[in-house]
C-alpha cells in the first residue's frame, strides 16, 4: 500500500473519520454505514467509500463498517500500531502546550527531549524527558534515536534546527513556526502555519456577513 501514490487530501480526512470512530465507539456504536457516517462526518457518503477503497474498503454491502475495526485499521494504516520518539526544539509558551497536549492526548508519542535555551530550561522538569539546551541536541537525536522533532522556535533559527536534526537522521518533523523549511527529499514534514489557519477563518466568516 505504501507504493500506491495516495492524494494527500485523502490522507489528511483519515484523522478526522479516526476520531469520530472513536467517538462512536465511546457511546457503544458497533457498526455504521458510510451515510451514516457521512452525516457525522460532514463528508459525502461516496467520498469516505472512495477514501476508504483506496486501501480495501473494509465494509460489507447491507452492514456497512465495523466501528471498532475501522477505527483500528485507519490506525495502522496512519503508522499509529507503533510508538514514536519526540524531541521538541523550543520550550516557549507554545512549546509548553504542545507538550502538554501530546503528553495527555497521545500515548503513541513519547517526549524523551526538551531543548531550549539555558535561562528557559534550567528550572524545567517534564515527565521523563531530558532537558537539554540545543548544543546537545544533534547528538541525542542521533544516539536516542529519536523518530520526531517538533519545531517551536524563532523564525530565525528553525532552518538551523532542521538542518541539525535531519544531519542527526530524524524521520519527520513537525513544524510549528511560520516559515517554510528547506528539507532534502526523504523527510517527512508537516506545517502548521496558525496564522495561515486563523485568515482563513476571517476569510470564511465574511461570507457569513
Amino acid at each position: 500500500m505504501k507504493d500506491r501514490q495516495i492524494s494527500k487530501a485523502v490522507i489528511r480526512r483519515l484523522p478526522r473519520y479516526r476520531r469520530y470512530l472513536k467517538e462512536l465507539q465511546k457511546k457503544g456504536i458497533e457498526k455504521i454505514s458510510s451515510k451514516d457516517l457521512s452525516k457525522q462526518i460532514g463528508y459525502t457518503a461516496s467520498q469516505i467509500r472512495q477514501d476508504l477503497n483506496n486501501f480495501g474498503g473494509f465494509g460489507q454491502q447491507g452492514y456497512g463498517y465495523s466501528v471498532s475495526n475501522l477505527h483500528d485499521e485507519i490506525g495502522s494504516i496512519l503508522g499509529l500500531d507503533r510508538e514514536y520518539k519526540m524531541a521538541i526544539v523550543g520550550y516557549g509558551r507554545l512549546g509548553q502546550a504542545i507538550a502538554s497536549y501530546i503528553s495527555n492526548n497521545e500515548p503513541n508519542f513519547h517526549i524523551v527531549g526538551i531543548f531550549d535555551v539555558k535561562q528557559i530550561i534550567q528550572d524545567v522538569e517534564f515527565k521523563d524527558a531530558q532537558i537539554m539546551t540545543c548544543g546537545s541536541l544533534r547528538d541525542f537525536v542521533r544516539n536516542e534515536k529519536v523518530d520526531i522533532a517538533v519545531i517551536t522556535v524563532p523564525t530565525a533559527k528553525a532552518q538551523i534546527v532542521a538542518d541539525t536534526v535531519v544531519d542527526a537522521g530524524i524521520k519527520g518533523i513537525w513544524n510549528l513556526t511560520a516559515v517554510d523549511l528547506d528539507l532534502p527529499e526523504g523527510i517527512a514534514v508537516e506545517n502548521v502555519h496558525m496564522s495561515d489557519s486563523l485568515h482563513a477563518l476571517v476569510y470564511y466568516m465574511q461570507g457569513e456577513q
